[in-house]
């Protein structure tokens, strides 16, 4: 997400959690992470709300068909204001930045894991366990992706701390050790 989108979708999720903070914080977290799932499967809907030549009732009229049984009223007339206010094209940067401050209202820690393999789920289940300790966190949401290049390992991001026990980040580490010029690594 760049910046200006940072920018702009900030003051829309807070006033959205402002919105629906009367309600219960578990089920705004399901309809933001439909909302999310919808835009990320979905290449069309991601176009149609993208798209400059659709008006602002044809988009909102896309929106309804789609969330009005879905979602909470709530939720579904704050989607229709972005439609009415032209942001409606920032939804997706607005949802990440909602569930990520809906999970900390809520005491959850999303925790970033690139991998060289697929994790199975008693090592995600194990994984989480280490971190709640680690961070104290009430729950823990595992945000995973997969980079071959790792080699082995995986590296874990919380916040602004880093943890690399891949192989590629022992080797960098080893050879800044011996002071091996980056252009050789």
């Amino acid at each position: 997400m760049n910046t200006t989108h940072t920018k702009i979708a900030q003051p829309y999720a807070e006033a959205f959690l402002d919105l629906v903070s009367k309600g219960s914080l578990e089920e705004t977290i399901h309809d933001l992470t439909y909302i999310s799932t919808s835009l990320k499967t979905s290449e069309d809907l991601k176009k149609a709300l993208h798209n400059p030549l659709l008006n602002s009732q044809t988009k909102k009229n896309i929106i309804k068909s789609i969330f009005s049984e879905k979602v909470d009223n709530k939720t579904l007339r704050f989607l229709l204001v972005l439609c009415d206010r032209n942001r409606i094209s920032y939804l997706d940067s607005i949802m990440n930045i909602a569930i990520e401050l809906a999970y900390k209202a809520s005491s959850i820690e999303i925790i970033k894991v690139t991998a060289s393999t697929q994790l199975t789920p008693s090592q995600q289940d194990s994984l989480s366990a280490k971190l709640k300790k680690m961070t104290g966190a009430q729950e823990i949401k595992l945000s995973i992706a997969l980079d071959p290049n790792l080699i082995a390992g995986f590296i874990i991001q919380i916040k602004s701390k880093i943890i690399d026990t891949s192989v590629q980040g022992q080797l960098k580490q080893l050879s800044s050790y011996l002071g091996i010029p980056r252009s050789i690594q």
